[in-house]
């Protein structure tokens, strides 16, 4: 489950990630068509499972506002000494992280409710995009501070979208379904 920022705001955080690449080749870096905001990653999903889990996530989505968000500051997970993957935290423009954090977890509700339970499922939900992912940890602390630069413009987001993903050396998303949450801000 995700929600897609739109292209203005993905052109700001690629205008400040494309220098970056050419110095680091040794990251797999992530095209900025692919940024999405996850709201719960759900591994594999049985197709007997999908119509329930749309409905679930459907009723999900109706229960939750609008947010505006903005793409934020720079991050890197578990570290940015020892890193695995460089980030864009996504932030609530307002100041209210609850907001957001409250969606994530009503649709993991309705994902667990589904039968389709996220494996990662308990850990604190940090909203992000991913920019670069490495193989070994890294110490990417420059990366980090480069990306942290002034917040970019605010954003509505005003539906969730169920993403598939097919895996292999061309990675690709595919949407399965959407939703608008209940207040368009």
């Amino acid at each position: 489950m995700a929600i897609s920022p739109p292209p203005a705001a993905l052109a700001e955080l690629e205008a400040v990630a494309v220098p970056m690449r050419a110095g680091w080749p040794e990251l797999r870096w992530t095209a900025a068509g692919r940024w999405h905001l996850t709201l719960a990653f759900l591994g594999e999903v049985e197709e007997a499972r999908l119509m329930n889990l749309t409905a679930r996530l459907e009723r999900a989505a109706a229960r939750h506002p609008g947010q505006r968000l903005l793409i934020g500051r720079g991050g890197a997970f578990p570290s940015p000494r020892r890193a695995r993957v460089l980030i864009a935290h996504v932030e609530s423009a307002d100041g209210d992280p609850g907001g957001l954090r409250a969606l994530a977890a009503s649709v993991a509700a309705g994902a667990r409710r589904a039968g389709a339970p996220p494996p990662d499922e308990g850990r604190r939900y940090r909203p992000h995009l991913t920019i670069a992912r490495t193989r070994q940890p890294a110490d990417l602390s420059e990366l980090v501070m480069r990306l942290d630069r002034p917040r970019g413009t605010p954003w509505p987001a005003t539906e969730i979208h169920l993403i598939r993903s097919h895996l292999g050396p061309a990675p690709r998303y595919e949407t399965i379904g959407t939703w608008p949450l209940n207040v368009v801000v």
